[in-house]
């Protein structure tokens, strides 16, 4: 039996007492991340927003096994936020409708949430009307007459192992009119445990074909921004949900096919997001890096290319930097790469990696 087949469906229950301590811990953190935000000039919070938007989508993303170019997710973010950032690519649809989704939960988070609003995230996630090769329907909720009932499986064909089993789709207005109402009008849960419960509600009555876990995810933060009361965001839990993947489908397995009793499924999106709010430390130092590194007066006037490939060496360059791989990503001939090189190692920026054998390579000074 599914959590939804219980008979008291969807009233969920959990022990406040035993939840007091790591919520009370939580909020603590919460407030004292949120003070010190408060703190920092407009332009640091504005930085450490899109910084955290970055890694929301790009995490969210790769849950559900799919990689997102870094440069244009941040690229289509700070464009549509109207921000001035400096090495700034074309992104694709995709990419765009992605981000259109994670913005419209968490800049518009005052909105209420409704069929249509649902319907349009759906629709940008899937521009095509495809899950990769298989064309599914976007837009509007599941319609599976003939292929009732979904299920999330796993394993080789023959071996599948059954996670779970979704709701007919025939109930599936009943069941998402319900939540939504909910969503919007049922205050007297507090805030971050209204996120837990929404998140694990929506992706138990897996309304959609595809993209029911990453729009899960945009609702959750659409309900801790209503918490925060603020559209900036300085933590993602979609980065720690990343870490925590396997942990995250096992709770999410297991309480599924559980009680209405979810007091262990709220006590571990406690750690979970406990461990958000701590990591967006590391967020804020690599933020503040960035910063004092493009105000430094050696960084004046490089051209575009330059802009994007330090960038990339600021966000951290996966592997080793050379003159080819510069003129690949940077899409200039390996003359222009050069010149490119020698100019910022002239300006004190670059500097040749010790011990670089046969390939020289390049890091930041």
């Amino acid at each position: 039996m599914y959590i939804y087949q219980q008979k008291k469906w969807p009233d969920f229950t959990w022990d406040e007492k035993s939840l007091s301590n790591s919520l009370a811990h939580v909020r603590y953190n919460q407030g004292k991340l949120l003070g010190k935000m408060e703190g920092f000039g407009f332009d640091l919070q504005e930085k450490t927003t899109l910084e955290t938007l970055t890694q929301d989508v790009l995490k969210s993303s790769e849950i559900e096994g799919e990689i997102l170019n870094r440069e244009e997710v941040r690229s289509s973010i700070a464009r549509k936020l109207g921000m001035e950032v400096a090495g700034l690519v074309p992104s694709d649809r995709h990419v765009d409708g992605v981000v259109e989704m994670m913005l419209d939960a968490t800049q518009r988070y005052h909105l209420e949430l409704d069929f249509e609003r649902l319907f349009g995230w759906h629709a940008a996630l899937f521009p095509t009307g495809r899950s990769g090769v298989y064309k599914i329907v976007v837009g509007n909720w599941r319609n599976n007459t003939t292929n009732d009932p979904v299920q999330v499986v796993s394993g080789a064909l023959g071996k599948e192992k059954v996670h779970f089993q979704a709701p007919d789709s025939a109930v599936l207005n009943t069941e998402m009119g319900q939540f939504i109402h909910w969503f919007n009008h049922v205050n007297d849960i507090d805030p971050i445990i209204k996120a837990a419960l929404a998140h694990l509600w929506f992706v138990t009555i897996h309304p959609f074909d595809d993209g029911n876990g990453r729009i899960a995810r945009a609702i959750t933060d659409m309900q801790l921004a209503r918490a925060d009361e603020t559209f900036q965001r300085f933590y993602s839990l979609s980065t720690q949900i990343r870490l925590e993947r396997k942990a995250y489908y096992s709770i999410l397995e297991k309480t599924q096919r559980g009680s209405l009793d979810v007091t262990e499924w709220l006590e571990w999106f406690l750690l979970c997001f406990d461990a958000a709010l701590s990591s967006t430390n590391h967020t804020l130092v690599k933020v503040g890096e960035k910063a004092s590194f493009w105000e430094n007066t050696a960084a004046f006037n490089v051209n575009n290319r330059q802009k994007i490939m330090l960038n990339k060496l600021l966000d951290g360059f996966d592997g080793k930097l050379n003159s080819s791989k510069w003129a690949k990503i940077a899409k200039c001939s390996q003359d222009t790469a050069g010149r490119d090189i020698n100019d910022l190692m002239n300006r004190g920026i670059l500097k040749r990696e010790a011990g670089g054998g046969r390939s020289t390579s390049y890091v930041l000074s």
